[in-house]
């Protein structure tokens, strides 16, 4: 059981809190609901200028056919291939940084520029939209690998699982009150003298700007942490351009010696892939196969996101009781139930859309917080962040695999309900490996930290 929280620490812990607040808004209104849909729109008016709505035509990027309906999936594709390429060097960067605060504000600040200047899409600039998303994606990854590991520096070990449901459930928060405001806004756009896509655009920047004024919360509320000890875990680097990397490389010949942590990441790779596909496919799925307006699109978010700020605080209590890794895997069979659900609702069906959209509420917010949480007591002392880095390879809207098969699969069969189905073996399998983590064990080993031979 904790000790009373030291007043400071308290006040850290808050400024934390806000920062899952800051960055979910533009998750939520940008990658999740408004950008895959508009971008579907600028493809698809580039490929067929004269017949957007009716365009079977592809369009070619660099090269390469790629259908409109799949150009966002790509693009989600490429932003967590590019993030897996600079992440384990974030990683290794934010563990030799006294200031962990500073590098987490300046990759925010850098991905809400590119999210508020989204609402320079429009015409057929379909490249531009890649651009800025590739830009913001990335961004919010690297932000999200110092935040994860921040996690450690506000919270025992023992208050973990609280502390990251909190979070998780403010970012919810914060995600509903600004769709709510942008529902309206894209619901009744002649009210504030905007067109339909004018009033999208609006709503982009609004989920940038959003982001990076919030982000001065935690930037400035961090700032009174303990400087932390940096581990010298490359001897012989200290103060040159290389130690990042030899840090990492260092890092990487290490994961062996910590087998719960590599088979965690593999598991979690695997299911998150899973349930970020099926967010980040929801808008387009609802769009094209069940024909929902934007503002329908809009509602069914909001009410997840009102239903996840309750089901992370109730997976919080759950996990208390039954612990975090009973708890994840009770919510990826949950998340089966959700895929063959969804397969079902017949076109045009929006009362069963909204059920489902309960279900998908209730175990969303709970699997992510806990998975962060649970990890966060395997990864070894002195080395968080650059563990977080692995881990932020398989997090929310970093999906490549899930995003890929989602894409090839609707491709060439012409439909996203098969696309769809296609997504229930992240989960079995994701689940099949987390039974296999010895929680108990990898905490012991955590302790240890890293291999003192290094």
């Amino acid at each position: 059981m904790s000790t009373t929280l030291d007043p400071a620490l308290g006040r850290a812990r808050r400024s934390w809190y806000v920062y899952d607040w800051a960055n979910s808004a533009f998750v939520t209104t940008t990658q999740t609901v408004l950008f895959a849909p508009y971008l579907t729109v600028l493809a698809r008016r580039a490929a067929c200028p004269e017949a957007p709505d009716g365009c079977t035509r592809t369009l070619s990027v660099l090269g390469l056919p790629i259908a409109p309906g799949s150009l966002a999936l790509y693009t989600i594709t490429l932003a967590t291939i590019l993030a897996a390429l600079v992440l384990p060097f974030v990683g290794a960067l934010a563990d030799r940084s006294r200031h962990r605060h500073r590098l987490l504000a300046g990759f925010a600040w850098v991905g809400a520029a590119a999210g508020t200047a989204m609402v320079a899409m429009g015409g057929d600039r379909w490249w531009l939209g890649v651009l800025l998303a590739l830009v913001a994606v990335v961004s919010l990854v690297c932000s999200l690998v110092v935040n994860d590991a921040l996690l450690c520096d506000v919270a025992a070990p023992e208050d973990r699982d609280k502390v990251s449901s909190r979070g998780w459930a403010a970012g919810y928060l914060g995600g509903f009150l600004l769709l709510a405001i942008n529902l309206v806004l894209v619901s009744t756009p002649s009210t504030f003298g905007l067109d339909d896509e004018w009033a999208v655009r609006v709503s982009l920047a609004s989920a940038g700007l959003w982001w990076g004024l919030f982000t001065f919360v935690p930037f400035f509320g961090l700032r009174r942490l303990p400087v932390r000890p940096v581990l010298d875990l490359a001897p012989g680097a200290r103060g040159s351009l290389t130690a990042p990397v030899r840090q990492l490389v260092a890092t990487l010949g290490g994961l062996p010696a910590h087998p719960q942590v590599l088979r965690f990441l593999v598991a979690y790779l695997i299911f998150n892939d899973g349930i970020q596909t099926v967010i980040a496919a929801a808008s387009v799925y609802g769009q094209e196969e069940l024909g929902f307006s934007q503002a329908q699109l809009l509602t069914t978010i909001l009410l997840v996101q009102g239903v996840a700020f309750l089901g992370a605080l109730l997976f919080g209590r759950l996990a208390g009781r039954f612990g975090a890794k009973r708890t994840v895997m009770g919510g990826l069979g949950l998340w089966t139930v959700v895929v063959v659900i969804a397969f079902g609702v017949p076109r045009g069906a929006f009362p069963t859309w909204l059920g489902l959209a309960v279900l998908i509420g209730l175990v969303l917010g709970g699997t992510q917080a806990l998975s962060r949480s649970l990890y966060s007591r395997l990864v070894p002392v002195g080395a968080e962040a650059e563990y977080f880095s692995l881990y932020q390879a398989g997090e929310r809207g970093t999906s490549w695999l899930g995003t890929l098969v989602f894409g090839l699969v609707a491709q060439l069969t012409g439909s996203y309900r098969p696309a769809l189905m296609a997504l229930l073996v992240f989960f079995v399998v994701g689940a099949l490996l987390l039974s296999r983590v010895d929680v108990d064990a990898g905490v012991q080993q955590a302790r240890r930290g890293t291999d003192p031979v290094r």
